[in-house]
């Protein structure tokens, strides 16, 4: 079917839409709703129907689809605002263009080859993607499809289990609103032991494919998962888990949330390394972002400056990006905290105005939440920061960043047996995280407010073996040190705190560790002072 308006062509057979005869680039979603739009030119459609017919009914913000029809609008052109795609104001949009064609219907209409249901045939006869879509999976937002459990056992009940765990892993992904999630009845018509990942991935439009078994070996179950990037046939991540038959059924949950926490964590590596082999004139928005990841997990000066870089360049390419303006929100929080500049009232200021920047563009985003809870924070009210990080958990359970701030603001505010609690949780989600130190370090601070400063101590020393610990992490393992009597480590450490910061002092550190107990604060400063910060 071809629709012809004005000097446009949408043709979605060959999935192009083409402007005076010259093709037009759009990402498949914006194909999909300029598709969806001509299908019911001159009615209303609203937000609903588009989620619906887009988004295959996957929960999606307000914001994710004002940025669609964004995109949409620029795709047609200058003007096309007023010309094409009409904001009814509390309805939807009305599409008001003279279509030469007869419209298809609503529940047929077609769909980009990044989301064709073709394995309604089976694998082996579904058509191939054209190579320049397929080519559409190597950038911009990743997705991932989960395929069900393959079950190595003949008893059905185990069978249905591994449906289970596999349906609770697509809910909880899509939680994560910078990942595209195929729907279950997409991804579900995968089965059996022989499927083709690639192919699979290329026909679902999936950079990513999360593929497992579950077996039955006496009285244990063995649920093994792979995880693959479909554009080079690569497997980033595997993992075994084995339980009790018996708890087998109990467990699901955690097993899924285990399973959550690693997706994110690889899938999020392997998409830093994509973006660093791309040359800098060449990263589209997303590639851009992640690049400024891998420099900001760095906590160093200069990398912390070129992550602000590389978020900017994300946003000049989308302005709408949320988790973009996210990451300028914690650059700046993280100049300030570490003190990397010397207006720490403008960092204050930069690290609140893009995180509400972030909230605005997408308040469900766990990350936009997170960064309004650390401005906060960095504005010295712990108690104003917590709500944020809360509803970051309560938005993406399995969030270990999110589990990790919260324990460690509880800990400032003396909850030590809950946030040794969160801590150990966020270290269970992601053992191989970029931030380890911090979370090694907030179980140490854990112990100290419950005076067991022997066991804060340890894993204060943990933390400052961990790569990438900064001054901070070893500010606190001094001052453990020190509590404990170990003379020789405080120096050491506090050697290194000079090393890594000259003029730091307790004004520094207090400013960003305020302690709300002045007899916890009073202790961490006399032990500071002893050892001459």
């Amino acid at each position: 079917m071809i629709y012809r308006f004005d000097e446009f062509e949408l043709d979605t057979t060959k999935f192009e839409l083409r402007h005076g005869g010259s093709v037009q680039h759009v990402e498949p979603l914006v194909f999909d709703l300029i598709s969806f739009f001509c299908a019911n030119t001159g009615r209303v459609i609203t937000r609903d129907e588009i989620i619906e017919h887009v988004w295959d009914g996957r929960i999606v913000s307000d914001a994710t689809v004002a940025s669609c029809v964004k995109s949409a609008r620029k795709a047609l052109g200058a003007g096309c605002s007023t010309t094409y795609i009409r904001t009814v104001r509390g309805r939807g949009f009305s599409f008001e263009a003279e279509i030469v064609g007869e419209p298809i219907h609503a529940d047929v209409t077609a769909r980009s080859p990044s989301r064709l249901g073709q394995a309604d045939v089976p694998l082996e006869q579904a058509a191939p993607v054209p190579d320049e879509r397929a080519d559409m999976l190597l950038g911009g937002q990743p997705s991932i499809a989960v395929l069900p459990l393959q079950g190595l056992t003949s008893d059905e009940r185990y069978g249905a289990v591994g449906d289970a765990i596999s349906q609770e892993v697509i809910l909880e992904l899509s939680r994560l609103h910078w990942l595209f999630v195929i729907a279950r009845g997409s991804s579900f018509k995968f089965r059996g032991a022989n499927i083709d990942i690639g192919k699979a991935g290329r026909i679902l439009g999936a950079r990513y494919v999360l593929t497992g078994t579950i077996a039955i070996v006496g009285q244990k179950s063995l649920i093994t998962v792979e995880l693959s990037h479909t554009p080079d046939d690569r497997v980033v991540w595997a993992e075994r888990f084995e339980t009790s038959l018996e708890d087998l059924l109990q467990l699901r949950t955690e097993i899924s949330a285990k399973v959550i926490a690693a997706v994110e964590t690889r899938i999020h590596l392997a998409e830093v390394a994509a973006a660093a082999r791309l040359p800098t004139e060449s990263l589209d928005a997303w590639s851009a972002y992640h690049r400024g990841l891998w420099h900001m997990y760095r906590f160093r000066r200069k990398d912390n400056a070129a992550a602000a870089g590389f978020f900017r360049r994300a946003i000049e390419i989308d302005p709408d990006f949320a988790r973009a303006h996210a990451g300028l929100s914690f650059t700046h929080f993280q100049d300030g905290f570490l003190g990397f500049t010397n207006d720490y009232a403008e960092e204050v200021s930069q690290a609140r105005a893009f995180a509400e920047k972030s909230y605005e563009r997408d308040p469900l985003d766990p990350f936009s939440n997170l960064t309004m809870g650390r401005a906060s924070w960095l504005e010295g009210d712990i108690e104003a920061s917590l709500p944020w990080l809360d509803r970051s958990t309560e938005l993406s359970p399995n969030y270990a960043f999110a589990i990790y701030n919260r324990a460690l603001l509880g800990t400032l505010s003396g909850e030590g047996e809950q946030s040794q609690k969160d801590v150990a949780k966020a270290m269970a989600l992601s053992p191989i995280d970029p931030l380890a130190y911090a979370m090694l370090s907030t179980r140490g601070l854990s112990h100290f407010v419950r005076g067991d400063y022997i066991a804060g101590a340890d894993w204060a020393n943990r933390a400052t073996r961990a790569p990438n610990a900064h001054v901070h992490i070893f500010a606190i393992a001094a001052m453990l040190n020190d509590l404990v009597g170990d003379t020789d480590q405080a120096r050491k450490c506090a050697d290194n705190v000079r090393r890594l910061s000259p003029t730091f002092n307790q004004d520094i550190f207090f400013r960003s560790f305020g302690f709300l107990d002045e007899e916890t604060r009073a202790m961490a400063s006399a032990a500071l002072k002893r050892l001459g910060i």
